[in-house]
């Protein structure tokens, strides 16, 4: 994560209208044409104005019908569906297949939405086990690619994109494709660094209902199934140390959770503006700051190995987007930073050769960024695993720019991506005396409001994102921070014990201390 200062940032128009979910009633009886193979995905049988596109039905049960047509401006070809009308409005566009041979189908559509809608999805339903959605995300500058998945076993399927919608709530949607296979995120995770500090200086969580318990048995409950937890060498207050990774690591693994340690190689915050060495290692040559990496990585996780609660991944760096240990470690010398980055792999390595090894980028949305660090890191020798890279919203660009880097970075360098951190606030004001990192309207993500639903929705979106990145390379999404609530003692400095914490607004418990509603996101596919 940045460090915790405020930027400047750009002003985006809110949209502020809600999205809670609801739904069509009931379908009637089938009389769409019955196929095997899914008919004019494109939309490009039919040119512009058709109510109900060839292979395709049309249904509302206001009789809303002409909510749903085609138009020119495809995405992939010369026409695409479209959900608008000047009224408020409710219509569902699907096409029933039967004739299946039973088992796993994916369902692909690129989409774009002007946000708004009480319900926008794309769904794969009446085929034989529960039905499946994915929302449409708020993406009015570009288009997106979603998909959603079902097991058949009926022999039969209905594919379905379905507006409830306000008066002038807009989808596209185009070049849908239903083929065999299956989707879903190996990794819902959260990181909870700030957690055992909190707790030191009396915070407390509650679930949804109000009842106090562990915050980690909390997200797990709600699905979490990987916690994230970074390392600082010797930090001034004595929390996210060796010492106190070890304590938590072992009450993440009695959750039966798996585990991400994140160095920073600092004492304090790593990120694209700060990479400062440790105190005990200003003044060490090239060399030795080698040695420091590999000592320091093979000695947190030996010792996490050693009481059983091995490291699943480990991030060598912590955003590296200029490198890390600066200046002997800057992006401006290649072949030293590759010597670092290789140091910190062989030591995970060497502890355990089964722990994935990531690097991490805070570049969600930069395509020529990630390419360019990237290229130079496969250039230099730069031995790694997976790819993670940090997106925010409301700093890195759109949700399209963030699925491009995303897919592009999955496929250029051959190897798994996941989303390393993002949130996004439930409100805008503050639970103590430090100003939130957000905290106005005009930072907020267009479509996407300060409040539990539009923070709920974002996490579903990014997801779907990530999801739906080619050949399942897509692994998962970490929240960041969401125990990072409002308690006095346990803000951003660690050299500050009155420091206070500008991001209790984008936690995952509110300042009730209850779980929100976002923890929902847990349970995506």
């Amino acid at each position: 994560m940045f460090h915790p200062r405020r930027t400047l940032r750009t002003l985006l128009l809110p949209l502020t209208a809600g999205l809670a979910l609801t739904a069509l009633p009931a379908l009637p009886a089938q009389t769409a044409h019955a196929a095997s193979t899914l008919t004019n995905g494109g939309f490009e049988s039919d040119g512009t104005g058709t109510a109900t596109p060839a292979g395709w039905s049309t249904y509302s049960a206001a009789g809303q019908n002409s909510a749903s047509f085609t138009e020119s401006g495809g995405h992939g070809g010369s026409y695409r569906l479209t959900h608008w009308s000047s009224s408020a409005y409710k219509v569902e566009t699907y096409q029933y297949l039967s004739g299946l041979t039973n088992g796993n189908y994916k369902l692909t559509a690129w989409v774009r939405s002007g946000g708004g809608q009480n319900a926008a999805y794309i769904a794969l339903k009446n085929c034989g086990s529960s039905e499946q959605r994915t929302d449409i995300p708020v993406s009015s500058s570009g288009w997106v690619r979603i998909v959603t998945s079902v097991a058949v076993t009926n022999n039969q399927c209905t594919i379905s994109v379905t507006s409830d919608a306000n008066a002038g709530n807009w989808i596209n949607v185009d070049d849908l494709t239903f083929t065999s296979g299956s989707t879903g995120l190996s990794i819902k995770g959260s990181d909870v660094s700030s957690l055992a500090k909190s707790e030191a200086k009396g915070g407390v969580y509650k679930n949804s209902s109000g009842t106090t318990g562990d915050a980690l048995a909390i997200l797990k409950s709600a699905g979490q199934n990987y916690a994230r937890l970074k390392v600082w060498v010797n930090p001034a207050d004595g929390y996210n140390n060796k010492t106190r990774v070890l304590a938590v690591a072992k009450r993440v693994k009695a959750q039966g959770m798996k585990l991400l340690v994140d160095f920073h190689y600092s004492d304090t915050w790593a990120d694209p503006g700060a990479q400062s060495k440790p105190a005990a290692w200003a003044g060490h040559s090239y060399s030795q700051l080698k040695t420091d990496v590999y000592n320091h990585t093979y000695d947190v996780l030996n010792a996490l190995k050693a009481q059983g609660t091995t490291a699943d991944m480990v991030q060598v760096g912590n955003e590296i987007n200029g490198g890390m240990l600066w200046n002997e470690g800057s992006t401006d010398n290649w072949p030293q930073l590759a010597g670092l980055l290789n140091s910190g792999y062989d030591a995970v390595k060497a502890v355990n050769s089964g722990t994935t090894v990531a690097l991490h980028l805070a570049k969600g949305g930069d395509l020529p960024g990630t390419r360019w660090w990237f290229d130079n890191a496969v250039a230099s020798g730069v031995r790694f695993d997976v790819i993670g890279l940090s997106y925010y919203g409301y700093w890195h660009g759109t949700l399209s720019d963030f699925q491009t880097t995303l897919d592009d970075a999955a496929s250029r360098y051959g190897k798994p991506v996941f989303l390393a951190e993002t949130a996004y606030p439930f409100r805008l004001d503050s639970d103590d005396a430090h100003q939130n990192i957000i905290d106005t309207t005009g930072e907020l993500v267009p479509g996407y409001p300060a409040s539990t639903a539009g923070q709920t929705q974002w996490m579903k979106d990014v997801a779907s994102i990530v999801e739906a990145v080619p050949n399942g390379r897509g692994l998962g999404v970490f929240y960041w921070e969401s125990t990072w609530t409002a308690v006095t003692g346990n803000g951003w400095d660690p050299a500050d014990p009155s420091s206070g914490n500008g991001w209790e607004n984008q936690a995952l418990f509110g300042y009730d201390d209850r779980a929100l509603p976002a923890m929902a996101w847990f349970s995506h596919r």
